[in-house]
């Protein structure tokens, strides 16, 4: 059978079996054991693929053979596609979005199974009574739904008891932590308070948590020390798990940011992951063989550091970023105040105008998203150019939807090279993350422009960077989407096809696969993604959706 037929065939197959009765969800959420026969079967190890059958019982894999002498309800053609262990985005931002919509649509359309959540120092608490509140109103007025919970492990409970399409996994982020037991004070933790910080770190590593990960260009993370990161890190101590970092810097400081982060896992005593590893500024681009280089020669020394990174030259965070992290302290009100102090104004211009030239221009920034409507007509629109348009100076353009928008205006970055970007993701300490979220085309997860990551990471390194730019083998690129981010953060039992493996399965056509969301049009999800398995149960039928939520809370190995 031709590759187009038997897409078309598979097709009418999903079509035909969705209408049969299932459990909206559950780990037993499968119709019934499923063969895959004749597929290009890549492991996860980063081995050579074979030709071989796949055996799916229940919730496992139960055979991987040249030819599996059995009759299921089941079997399904997969000659001339490739059947490998389901995504593991080892750096995701897929969290309250779950209960939103738990179908976690643009992530299982690219093949993504386990979310790692709890990034950038931000996680699902521990929160305060006044931000639980805060958070639970947010959501019952926008969406209708009721959160019950202030910590992970309340977090973890709703979330299986909603159920969910994927996998979810997750960090404790050190600012939740430091927002908890100081608030947003720009000053150095006392003795107790670092204990208490450590004894809330070492208890959500207790309820699942799978490491520690901190956001140091944020508040309130970025007024921490040395001290104080390294006390909190070493609640990781005997785990095995990572101290994540999105470093303070990862531009003209890059250097220094790295060896902070490296000097953390060495005084802690805990192994070391870089988030989203980039240098980023025109001026900077020189820096990423070196930064390379150092990282290889602190894993001779004895610490344990990876990275992960996205394949885009551009970044997404919030508008503020652009001003220095001092300038933040105290939230947006701060913020403000400083912008209208004469004594201040001048100095937050020159840092935000070196920020600019370091990015080249002021259309390497585009706006994504805005909370206020009033400011809506810049979604999706390059500062330079729509300051020309509306006749204003760029800077006061800025300050003005910063105003307008109350600082929760979103943005995308285009500050990193091509030949950064594709070293980075090859490189053997490099694993491929999103740095997104599970968003949809359409309902409330549709809004504004954001970064195309969220629909496309996944294909597109094995579209663009693997079969069209040859940036390295197949193999080793899902090697770098499996086993190895599931080995680091201890998910025994995902990111390999092979017996007694749970059944997280992603089926795609190597000759087609492809990212088609673009920064001007991010809403559009990729294609020659054929198959999704979530715990046994089809996610993805002949590249349709399914209602199925068999997704699970997943807690790392003891080490």
């Amino acid at each position: 059978m031709r590759r187009r037929d038997f897409v078309r065939a598979s097709a009418a197959f999903a079509t035909g079996i969705a209408t049969r009765p299932r459990r909206a969800r559950g780990a037993a959420d499968h119709l019934a054991d499923v063969l895959f026969r004749g597929g290009l079967v890549f492991d996860g190890t980063g081995a050579s693929p074979i030709e071989a059958d796949v055996l799916v019982v229940g919730d496992h894999i139960a055979d991987v053979a040249r030819r599996i002498r059995r009759t299921t309800s089941v079997e399904v053609s997969v000659e001339g596609l490739a059947v490998a262990p389901g995504f593991v985005d080892i750096h995701s931002h897929t969290d309250l979005d779950l209960f939103v919509s738990p179908l976690a649509e643009s992530k299982i359309r690219q093949g993504v199974t386990t979310e790692v959540t709890g990034q950038d120092g931000s996680s699902i608490g521990p929160w305060s009574p006044e931000t639980a509140t805060m958070v639970r109103e947010r959501y019952r007025e926008r969406h209708g739904i009721d959160l019950t919970f202030s910590d992970l492990a309340g977090f973890f409970a709703q979330l299986e008891r909603r159920g969910t399409a994927v996998n979810l996994a997750s960090m404790v982020g050190h600012g939740t932590i430091r927002a908890f037991v100081i608030g947003d004070e720009n000053r150095p933790a006392t003795p107790d308070e670092l204990a208490s910080m450590r004894r809330l770190a070492e208890e959500a590593l207790a309820f699942g948590a799978c490491g520690v990960s901190t956001g140091l260009e944020y508040v309130p993370g970025g007024f921490a020390n040395l001290e104080e990161l390294v006390s909190v890190a070493a609640a990781l101590q005997g785990t095995g798990l990572p101290y994540a970092s999105h470093m303070r810097n990862e531009d003209d400081h890059l250097a220094a940011a790295v060896e902070e982060a490296l000097n953390v896992g060495r005084l802690a005593g805990v192994p070391v992951q870089i988030a989203h590893l980039k240098a980023q500024g025109q001026r900077n681009w020189w820096k990423a063989t070196p930064i390379l280089d150092t990282l290889m020669a602190a894993r001779r020394d004895g610490i344990d550091v990876t990275y992960d990174r996205y394949p885009y030259v551009a970044y997404s965070t919030g508008l503020t970023s652009l001003f220095p992290v001092w300038a933040r302290d105290g939230g947006i009100d701060g913020l403000l105040g400083r912008l209208a102090s004469p004594d201040l104004a001048v100095a937050l211009e020159r840092a935000v105008r070196s920020k600019i030239a370091q990015l080249g221009s002021w259309d390497a920034v585009q706006i994504t998203s805005t909370a206020d409507e009033s400011v809506g007509w810049a979604v999706g629109r390059r500062l330079g150019a729509l300051a020309t348009e509306r006749n204003e100076e760029p800077y006061d353009l800025l300050l003005r939807i910063i105003r307008d928008d109350r600082g929760r205006t979103g943005m995308v970055g285009f500050g990193m090279s091509e030949e950064n970007t594709q070293a980075f993701l090859a490189h053997p300490l490099g694993m491929i993350c999103s740095d997104g979220s599970a968003l949809a085309t359409s309902g409330p997860l549709a809004s504004g422009t954001p970064h195309p990551r969220s629909f496309g990471t996944f294909p597109r390194v094995l579209g663009h960077y693997c079969r069209e730019r040859n940036a390295m083998p197949l193999e080793t690129a899902i090697h770098k989407m499996t086993g190895m981010p599931a080995r680091r953060l201890r998910l025994d039992g995902r990111g390999a096809v092979a017996p007694g493996a749970f059944a997280d399965l992603v089926v795609f056509d190597p000759d087609t696969v492809a990212d088609t969301a673009t920064f001007s049009k991010p809403h559009q999800y990729p294609v020659g993604i054929v198959h999704v398995l979530v715990n046994g149960a089809f996610a993805l039928e002949g590249g349709e959706r399914t209602a199925a939520l068999p997704g699970r809370v997943l807690r790392p190995a003891r080490a």
